[in-house]
């Protein structure tokens, strides 16, 4: 795997590191084959039970790389999609993983940064984090899925404000958007994004990964399907050692302690 995007696992944890901080973490053609096989390997990680995406120096990711666009303006829409076809199966993956995915953010989030932020399951920010969608202000429209995540996430109009004007805005309007979860000083980032990485991944893993579908398919299901797969997602937890665990843990008046299945 390319060393501009890092994989590792410690404790149950995988991170996606995004390692190009000489240009802001932005992402080229072999960075973004990176990133898919990264994204593809957590997908697949039976050790990792949660899953942290960050990025290396001062920025999470500034988006796209905006001087190689410009070095090959001829050639960017057959760029564009060979590109896109790596950054979506990226983004496909970390949605499919059964397991949390949590971004970590810091400095800048601009353009597929945030694509890449709002696909994630949570998200926890830096004070002093700056965000924008950007991609208006290059004459171009968003990928990544953004056009799908945000207006989900902050409804159409907000999500159409941020996209056609991109505004930048800082990490407690993110917060009160809903487009973080948390906010925490610089200093704390790395010390509180492991102490929820560790919590999501000490917890009921099989659970995380039925919650993750219900939630994100039931946006397009209608409400007797959506209880259809409720009661299957429910059936199938209740056969787990993790569902055992828990109701045990209960009964016994104690903490339960999930070991996956």
């Amino acid at each position: 795997m390319s060393d501009t995007v890092i994989y590792s696992v410690t404790d149950g944890v995988a991170t996606i590191l995004l390692n190009r901080p000489q240009v802001m973490n932005a992402l080229d053609a072999g960075m973004l084959r990176a990133l898919r096989a990264a994204a593809e390997r957590a997908e697949r990680d039976a050790t990792a039970r949660a899953v942290v995406v960050r990025g290396a120096g001062p920025t999470f990711l500034a988006g796209g790389d905006v001087p190689m666009f410009h070095a090959n303006l001829p050639r960017m829409p057959q760029l564009v999609r060979e590109g896109a076809a790596e950054f979506h199966h990226a983004i496909l993956a970390l949605r499919r993983a059964p397991k949390p995915v949590l971004a970590s953010v810091h400095g800048a989030v601009a353009g597929a940064g945030v694509s890449l932020m709002a696909a994630a399951d949570l998200a926890i920010a830096a004070e002093g984090t700056k965000f924008t969608t950007a991609y208006g202000k290059l004459g171009t429209s968003p990928d990544g899925g953004a056009t799908h995540t945000l207006p989900r996430l902050l409804g159409t109009r907000k999500a159409l404000e941020l996209i056609l004007l991109s505004d930048a805005f800082d990490a407690q309007a993110a917060l009160a958007l809903g487009l973080v979860n948390r906010v925490v000083s610089a200093e704390q980032l790395g010390a509180e994004t492991e102490a929820l990485a560790r919590r999501l991944a000490q917890g009921a893993t099989a659970a995380y990964g039925e919650i993750k579908r219900l939630v994100y398919d039931g946006q397009d299901r209608a409400l007797a399907a959506q209880l259809d797969a409720e009661a299957e997602a429910f059936a199938r937890c209740a056969g787990t050692r993790d569902f055992a665990e828990g109701v045990t843990a209960f009964v016994e008046k104690r903490k339960p302690e999930f070991k996956g299945n």
